[in-house]
């Protein structure tokens, strides 16, 4: 049977249109839970061009050119755990800086993802995140190390595919459209990008995962690397049941494995 070209275009458009998936939202349920840490947030809110940020300061000596913007999951600023993420970023010898993206309006634990989510477009969402990078450029920042947890990994994606930043990592991201993302960073980056992703998450599943290996190992020049850690599920990088030992091991093996990107790719 004959195709013209026509057709044959139709098929393959169709084909990419069945093959992609946008990774879905994780309920607030889904997310794991920590205990109720007994540390407190070291770090300070101040507002940085217009954007409530938490900033936390290694008490060593730092390099002042460097940040480590970390953004948030979908819990924002007034979950303990994002600041205490924040806090170990800055005793890895980082000044850190967790800008509130979500203008002041974080899911609560018991929160709806997709009645939040309307309001938590990408028009709403970037404008925030490139205010703060811009302040941070125009005070002497000249690398710009990105980590983004679920809700933050698409905001990593796209500061990835504009080489707005200078390395980028995530974990459990969301809301990623496999492959079309992926492809997009293969055509224009030169961003370096490391992901952690849990065995166990319903939303970038392992198959979804696989699929992005298939793009991109091999094939992105500026480097690509993913981590699995088994035994948990969604939110694993941010929180962790102290009194689970798998747990514990991944949410430390997820920050060692982004510690150690950052570092190979800073100056």
């Amino acid at each position: 049977m004959l195709f013209s070209l026509q057709s044959l275009l139709l098929i393959f458009l169709s084909a990419v249109a069945v093959r992609s998936a946008v990774v879905p939202a994780v309920g607030t349920s889904g997310h794991f839970l920590a205990t109720q840490s007994i540390d407190e947030p070291q770090g300070k809110n101040i507002t940085i061009n217009g954007v409530l940020t938490y900033v936390s300061l290694p008490k060593r000596h730092f390099n002042p050119r460097t940040a480590v913007l970390l953004l948030t999951d979908v819990f924002g600023l007034p979950s303990p755990d994002n600041l205490l993420l924040a806090d170990q970023w800055a005793a890895a010898g980082f000044a850190t800086y967790a800008p509130d993206y979500l203008n002041g309006d974080a899911i609560p634990p018991d929160g709806n993802v997709t009645e939040w989510i309307v309001r938590h477009g990408e028009a709403q969402t970037t404008p925030p995140l490139l205010a703060v990078i811009d302040a941070l450029k125009e005070h002497g920042v000249t690398q710009i190390a990105t980590t983004g947890y679920c809700f933050g990994g698409l905001y990593v994606t796209r500061l990835v595919q504009n080489n707005t930043i200078t390395v980028g990592t995530m974990a459990h991201p969301s809301f990623l459209d496999v492959p079309a993302d992926f492809e997009l960073m293969k055509a224009q980056s030169r961003i370096p990008i490391e992901i952690n992703n849990a065995e166990l998450d319903t939303g970038f599943t392992v198959t979804l995962a696989e699929e992005t290996d298939e793009l991109m190992v091999g094939q992105y020049a500026p480097g690509y690397l993913r981590q699995q850690f088994d035994g948990v599920g969604h939110g694993f990088a941010v929180r962790a049941n102290a009194s689970d030992p798998v747990q514990v091991a991944a949410k430390d093996g997820a920050f060692k494995a982004s510690l150690e990107w950052f570092i190979a790719h800073l100056k």
